[in-house]
C-alpha cells in the first residue's frame, strides 16, 4: 500500500473490479451508479471542484473521482486520512445539486454497501435502509474477494462513516464562495 499523495492517481484492484462489474440501474429498482476505469485526471477534478463550489482557488487534491450517477453527481475518495493509502480514505458522493455525503469509512466497506445493492447517489439521497437495496451476487463476491473489513449491512457502515466524518458537509461548504 502506498501513502495518499497529491500525485497518487492509481486506481485501486478493487475500483477497477468495481469498474468492470456493470450496475443496472433496472428502471429506479437499481444501482444508479457507473464507475469509471480511471480517476479523473487532476485536471478534471480541479476543474469540477472550481465549478461545484464556485472557489476559483481549488486544487481538487482532496479527491479521487471514481465514478458518477446518471444526473452527473461524482462519487469520490476524500483524502482527509494524511498519510494512509488510498483505500483507507472515506468514499464520499458530491451530487450535481448540491447534495452530499459520506458513503461509507473506506473503500473496503464501500464495498459492502454496493453489495447490499445500494449505490452512492441512492445513500445520499435515500439513506441506507434495511431493506431497501437488493443484494447483488456479484458485488457480494467482488467485496468478498477484495474487502478487509467484516461483512456488515449497509445501514451500518453509512451510520459508522456518519459517526467518524459527522464534519463533512460543513467542511465541502467551507470550500464554496
Amino acid at each position: 500500500m502506498s501513502e495518499t499523495s497529491g500525485e497518487d492517481r492509481d486506481l485501486p484492484e478493487a475500483l477497477g473490479a468495481v469498474a468492470r462489474a456493470g450496475f443496472d440501474y433496472d428502471d429506479g429498482r437499481g444501482i444508479d451508479f457507473e464507475p469509471y476505469d480511471a480517476f479523473e485526471s487532476a485536471e478534471e477534478t480541479t476543474d469540477w471542484i472550481r465549478s461545484w463550489t464556485g472557489n476559483e482557488e481549488l486544487d481538487g487534491d482532496a479527491f479521487r473521482v471514481f465514478g458518477q450517477d446518471g444526473s452527473g453527481g461524482l462519487a469520490a475518495l476524500w483524502c482527509v486520512r494524511e498519510g494512509r493509502p488510498l483505500d483507507a480514505q472515506p468514499v464520499v458522493f458530491l451530487g450535481s445539486e448540491g447534495e452530499r455525503g459520506v458513503i461509507a469509512g473506506s473503500l473496503s466497506d464501500f464495498l459492502w454497501v454496493l453489495a447490499d445493492g445500494v449505490g452512492p447517489m441512492e445513500v445520499v439521497l435515500f439513506g441506507a435502509l434495511e431493506g431497501e437495496g437488493r443484494a447483488n451476487a456479484g458485488l457480494t463476491a467482488l467485496a468478498e474477494r477484495y474487502a478487509t473489513t467484516p461483512r456488515r449491512p449497509a445501514r451500518e457502515i453509512v451510520a459508522e462513516a456518519a459517526t467518524e466524518f459527522p464534519d463533512f458537509s460543513d467542511a465541502v461548504d467551507a470550500l464554496c464562495r
